[in-house]
This record gives structure tokens, sequence and C-alpha cells, in this order.
């Protein structure tokens, strides 16, 4: 079994996980989780992403959670934590789970040096101390314990906003931490809503992160229906705050591309993602390509933003047997394809 570089080097200290009750959190990404019941008395996970969620329901020994907010399980007395991509990330992790778990939780952080996974000593400074105690393959393993009394865990409290201006309108954007467009419009998704085309029926925004792009076409749109999905629990959470706080309505979905969608639409508007983690990945948003023609009604659109090196034209051509370049800047590319068969 090949597993990530931070699960080898938690593998060579399974010794600090013996009867343990184990909950692994972050950036989790195999199925080392088994490997720990050999040691562990149990093992759980809680996680944001729908897709490693199903992936490890599989197994009847690991309780697995997903959400964007931690439920208490029983009897859980170590947090082994899987550094993630964003810093403000770990520290809602931190404060979400040492809140739920409370003083005298031991705490086992393990990540690549080049994450800032070095930021752990700093950063649970408010909790206890952690102290490094292996290094190798260019990943910091770190074993601490929360000594002090956690302060209250609020969600609400780390929502973060932003305006976004719509010619004479104006969005306020609410995003979590970890979430794609945490805290300003990237630029992609700038040149997307600049270039939208008229839109009006069922829209499909895949990938939506914060809620940008399907709350700015509701708002554009009025008439239109929009459905956005997400593979991640913080990404839904956001999304849906971004409509309810600008009084918009819409459906917002976890689902791994098209896992938990049935219907079809008129419009699929699009900034997909192409990052897991520390490495570029490209499997989900090359399946959301291939499939769309089955979610989309005939004379159905697409509508795609992506960075110019990536090369989608020839997946958009292989499902559409066309693809077209609407407009383009020196870093990002609009896609469009319409569904004639």
């Amino acid at each position: 079994m090949s597993y990530s570089t931070p699960s080898q080097v938690v593998a060579r200290q399974l010794a600090y996980f013996e009867g343990k009750h184990v909950l692994l959190a972050g950036e989790l990404e195999d199925t080392f989780a088994t490997e720990l019941l050999g040691s562990a008395e149990s093992v759980s996970i809680f996680t944001t992403n729908l897709a490693y969620a199903n992936q490890m329901r599989r197994y009847d020994a690991i309780n697995v959670q997903f959400g964007e907010s931690y439920s208490a399980m029983p009897n859980v007395d170590m947090v082994l934590l899987y550094w993630p991509k964003a810093k403000a990330e770990a520290e809602f992790l931190l404060s979400m789970l040492m809140a739920s778990l409370g003083q005298d939780t031991e705490i086992v952080v393990v990540g690549e040096n080049r994450s800032g996974v070095r930021s752990i000593e700093k950063m649970f400074t408010p909790y206890g101390t952690v102290t490094k105690f292996d290094s190798a393959r260019r990943c910091g393993f770190y074993w601490g314990q929360c000594t002090n009394e956690p302060t209250p865990f609020n969600l609400d409290d780390w929502y973060k906003s932003y305006p976004l201006h719509l010619g004479e309108h104006t969005l306020t954007i609410r995003s979590l931490p970890g979430v794609f467009s945490h805290g300003e419009l990237d630029v992609g998704s700038k040149l997307l809503l600049d270039t939208l085309p008229s839109l009006s029926g069922e829209v499909f925004d895949f990938g939506c992160g914060a809620g940008v792009i399907g709350a700015a076409i509701k708002l554009l749109y009025p008439t239109a229906n929009i459905t956005m999905v997400d593979i991640s629990a913080l990404a839904v959470a956001s999304a849906r705050e971004t409509l309810r706080f600008n009084e918009l309505d819409g459906t917002v979905l976890a689902s791994d591309v098209y896992s938990e969608v049935s219907s079809k639409f008129d419009h699929i508007v699009s900034n997909p993602p192409f990052h897991a983690g520390l490495k570029t990945h490209y499997a989900a948003t090359e399946t959301f390509l291939q499939r769309a023609p089955e979610f989309l009604n005939r004379q159905g659109q697409l509508t795609v933003v992506a960075n110019s090196f990536l090369r989608y034209p020839p997946f958009i051509e292989s499902a559409f047997g066309h693809c077209d370049t609407p407009a383009k800047n020196n870093k990002f590319a609009i896609y469009h394809a319409v569904k004639t068969a």
C-alpha cells in the first residue's frame, strides 16, 4: 500500500498511538487510518472532503464524520492532525477540535515542511505546548497536549466577508478558512464574471467554493435557478451562507463531481478546481468536463475559466465536438461549448 509522505513519517512513530482513541483530521488523502487500527484502541475520522469520507466509510472499524463542524465522538483522547494547505484552516481545525475535546487531549501534527507545519509550535500556544519529535522525508512530526481550557468554538466567528462589486450591484461574499476565494476574489473568477453570457433557466456551478459565481449569477439574472456543488463541506457551508447573507435563493450540495446530481441544466458555469493540497490534481475536473454533456439539456452551454496552461480544450472538444475561446488574458482563458447532439 502506498501512503503519503506524512503518513510514512507517522508510521515510524506508532508507539505514540498505542492504546489511544485517535481522531484523524486535516489534509487526509490515503488509507493510513486502517494501519493505526493495529496500534490504537479505536480510530475515527473527521473530514470536510466528501470523496475522502466516502472512501473511508468502506471500513466498518473506522467511524467517519463528514461536515463543516465537528460533533464530539466518545472516548477520543488523541488527535492526529495532517497539516492542511492553508494556515488559516489549521487554526480553524485546532480551535474546533480542542474546544470539543478539551483539556488533556493529546495531539500529533504531521506535515511537509514546505506547507508551513513549523507554525504549529506557535499556533498551539493557547492550548499548551507541542514539540518536534521526528523529522524525515522533509516532514515534521510533532507531539503535544492541550493543558489549558480552550475557548468555546462558534462557527459563525470564522466567516470572513468581502464585497464584490458587479456594476451597480454589490454582493457580500462569506467564506470559511480553507475555501477557494477566501477573503478575496481570484483573478480567474473575475474574468469569468466579466464575460458571462446572458443566463436563464437551470444553471449549475461546479466547484462553487464560497459561492461567488452562483450568487453573482442569481443577483444578475434573478430568474435563473442556481444549483451549486462542491466536494468540501466548508465550501458548501460558505456558499449557503453567501446566499443567505445576500437574501438570494439557490441549492447548494456536497457532491463528488456529479455524484449527488440527478437533474439536467441549461448552463454549466464554473471555475473548476485543479489543486489538491500542495500537488496539482486534475482528475475531478477532467471528469467534470467529459461528462458535462450528460447533464446539459439540448443546446445547453458550458462556460468555464481556467489557467491558460491547463490543457482543458482537448477534453471539451472530446465531449462536445468543439471548444471556443471567447476571452483570454495573459493568465486565464474562457472556454465555451454548446451541446448540439
